[in-house]
């Protein structure tokens, strides 16, 4: 894709007066215009509820050959899935910190707990790389969906997929969960590594016999390299983090697991009670499946706001300007070098930016530096640690009550704030080595001493 002429650029900075401050790094919020009320939206939407139903039933059928293979999933009966903590230590700090009070409770979602890979990408990574599995079993008849599915850890299954190859382009996280349950299984597996990719995940990968292929450049080439080697390979499924519904779908499915939760807390939601939810964004596909599950079960009643670098904000980028796929970071002279290895990503999926166009409120970013300052203080406040990308959701209520008023009284939120819930999808962190992780708090300590 050849980059915008900057006559292009001179024109879009007139129609979005936000792109300015976005190509001067500052933070900023941007509130989405093409939000609808969730009955219209939903109708433009190509899946639906039933199809994450589907991948809800398919996770189950699986859930007995976790629960042989992966230990660690035993007592949740093979059910992948992590723990809805309450913060109210860390919700304390924040409000002093940024001298704004948050009304309503604070909690968050811990994907950096996941058994298997540690990261929101065992939900959707996992669920296509099983999909596949269960897919090319029941092809040939060596499976019926009403098997207990326990049998696949064989020798006989692990010979048959080990005919097959999964490959898949990452930043990181989507590369060790695809990479982990694919080996397990018995597939030939090899995970196409961007530049800013973390060398422990890449000596993680080869740990578990999975073949990494290094790049120079950025997310983009990764993927781009690894689907053109797929293309040559009829026996290779490749994983799209652009393009893919089943990751998509894969992601989708926490909603329900997060709706039993609330219950569980006590936590209501309705027209009275809303909830916000503030998803780290990469490429889009695991915020935005969970957004668009969330959607289908909360309607109106959730806020969905996606979090990216200031280095990095292709999906806002992509949907301000309803270009989508078709405009990158680096078009309007960002770098896309972030610290937030998870979140690198300098063109967003087309797919997953129609998909849930609708359905997010809004967008916002964060400096490397803000998110070092909050891993230190999570860590402090609640023994919680996470990696520098997951930490992006930390500050979406903050960024909401003080520049989203106007969002608020729109959406007739105002007077209801103090029963509010807000949410902090926690993306990633538990596999990070205890080394890599003190040099994080570290940095964190530093540039707090330095404010």
């Amino acid at each position: 894709m050849k980059e915008l002429e900057s006559i292009d650029l001179k024109i879009l900075k007139e129609y979005y007066p936000l792109l300015e401050k976005l190509i001067s790094l500052d933070e900023l919020l941007w509130l989405n215009p093409s939000l609808e009320p969730f009955k219209t939206g939903i109708n433009k939407c190509p899946l639906s509820q039933k199809d994450v139903n589907d991948a809800e039933e398919r996770l189950k059928r699986f859930a007995p050959y976790i629960a042989k293979v992966f230990p660690e999933t035993e007592k949740t009966n093979g059910i992948i899935e992590s723990p809805l903590a309450e913060i109210p230590a860390m919700k304390q700090s924040l409000e002093q910190t940024y001298n704004q009070p948050i009304f309503g409770e604070l909690l968050l979602k811990c994907d950096s707990h996941l058994p298997i890979s540690g990261s929101i990408k065992a939900r959707g990574g996992i669920y296509e790389v099983l999909k596949h599995a269960e897919q090319l079993a029941l092809k040939h008849k060596l499976l019926t969906t009403e098997d207990d599915y326990a049998i696949l850890d064989s020798q006989k299954f692990r010979t048959f997929f080990s005919n097959y190859s999964i490959a898949v382009g990452s930043t990181g996280n989507l590369g060790l969960s695809i990479g982990i349950m694919s080996a397990k299984l018995g597939f030939k597996v090899t995970v196409h590594m961007s530049a800013d990719a973390k060398q422990w995940k890449k000596d993680l990968l080869r740990s578990k016999n999975v073949q990494v292929i290094e790049y120079e450049a950025d997310y983009s080439k990764a993927v781009e390299e690894g689907r053109l080697q797929a293309e040559q390979d009829p026996t290779c499924h490749f994983i799209d983090d652009e393009n893919s519904t089943d990751l998509f779908l894969g992601y989708a499915v926490a909603a329900s697991r997060l709706q039993k939760q609330l219950e569980e807390l006590e936590i209501t939601v309705d027209e009275d009670h809303p909830l916000f939810v503030y998803l780290p964004c990469g490429v889009g596909g695991g915020p935005g499946g969970i957004a668009f599950g969330l959607k289908l079960l909360f309607q109106d009643h959730v806020h969905c706001f996606f979090a990216e670098p200031t280095h990095s904000p292709c999906m806002l980028l992509g949907l301000m300007t309803g270009l989508h796929e078709q405009i990158s970071v680096q078009d309007i002279g960002i770098d896309n070098i972030t610290d937030a290895d998870g979140l690198a990503v300098g063109r967003p999926s087309g797919f997953v930016g129609k998909t849930i166009e609708p359905f997010l409120s809004g967008s916002y970013t964060v400096s490397d530096e803000e998110l070092y300052k909050l891993l230190k203080e999570l860590a402090d406040t609640e023994n919680i640690y996470l990696e520098p990308s997951a930490l992006a959701g930390m500050i979406g209520s903050i960024k909401l009550y003080k520049e989203g008023s106007e969002y608020l009284q729109k959406h007739l939120l105002t007077e209801k704030m103090t029963s509010a819930t807000h949410i902090v999808w926690g993306t990633g962190g538990n596999m990070v080595p205890e080394e890599m992780m003190k040099q994080y708090y570290q940095k964190g300590l530093d540039l707090m001493l330095e404010d």
